[in-house]
């Protein structure tokens, strides 16, 4: 991430998509009313370059500012997994661990898990989408499970909960208490989700970031929300691998 104020040269070229190893990526803006800097990132998944600017900045100069950081961009872009759908014989993250897909077209459709592999029949065709589905029912299933032991802890009664795809946030908790998840944290170890559902619970006496939502959050959590925090930070671009 790159933070930037004003200097960006508006003489550089306006176009709206960049060039980074081989590949040609939209630069997409989003005008924030609150920001104070423009910010330059790299989508998650390596899909796209996002900018977010203040409401003040022009939109030439973030995409002139774009351009002139190609180079940080590119070894961004190169710093992310390779792209993997799975496929039979390949692996899937599950809960911190890596499932063999063990695809045979006689067997269920519905995927299995069984020691160190994924059991998943049915026809190829359409094998990837099934395994995505059955991972956001996991996630959400397991979620559910986590909210309702955070609840307890934190003396709530449970409130909905539902998935995102996100591409930037792990977790949000809605004035409307209902807690939303990325789904793909179903690929992450246990503790780590658990985390983020435990963070949002937490904003749900505490809509901020005060000691007292820390302190909240502290007593409820059951692990090291540092670890967790490591964790995401170091290998969470990791799960955006597979499914595109």
């Amino acid at each position: 991430m790159i933070d930037w104020l004003r200097g960006a040269s508006t003489q550089r070229t306006l176009d709206p998509a960049i060039d980074l190893g081989g590949q040609r990526l939209p630069i997409v803006l989003k005008r924030l009313h609150n920001a104070r800097r423009l910010t330059l990132r790299l989508a998650p998944d390596g899909s796209e370059v996002r900018i977010s600017l203040p409401a003040w900045a022009q939109a030439r100069e973030a995409i002139a500012f774009a351009h002139s950081r190609k180079g940080w961009l590119a070894d961004q872009l190169a710093k992310l997994p390779a792209r993997t759908a799975p496929e039979p014989g390949g692996e899937v993250r599950y809960r911190g661990a890596s499932l063999k897909v063990a695809w045979d077209a006689r067997a269920p459709r519905r995927p299995a898990v069984e020691e160190d592999a994924l059991r998943i029949g049915g026809p190829e065709t359409g094998l990837e989408l099934r395994i995505r589905r059955w991972l956001e029912a996991e996630a959400l299933r397991l979620a559910e499970a986590d909210m309702h032991d955070y609840c307890a802890a934190a003396g709530l009664d449970p409130v909905p909960m539902g998935l995102t795809r996100a591409q930037r946030r792990w977790g949000s908790c809605s004035d409307k208490s209902r807690i939303r998840i990325n789904w793909r944290l179903v690929q992450a170890p246990d503790f780590v989700r658990r985390s983020v559902v435990a963070h949002e619970v937490a904003h749900l006496v505490h809509f901020d970031h005060s000691p007292a939502f820390h302190a909240l959050l502290a007593r409820i959590f059951e692990g090291e929300i540092a670890s967790a925090d490591r964790w995401l930070k170091e290998h969470g671009r990791g799960l955006y691998a597979s499914f595109g």
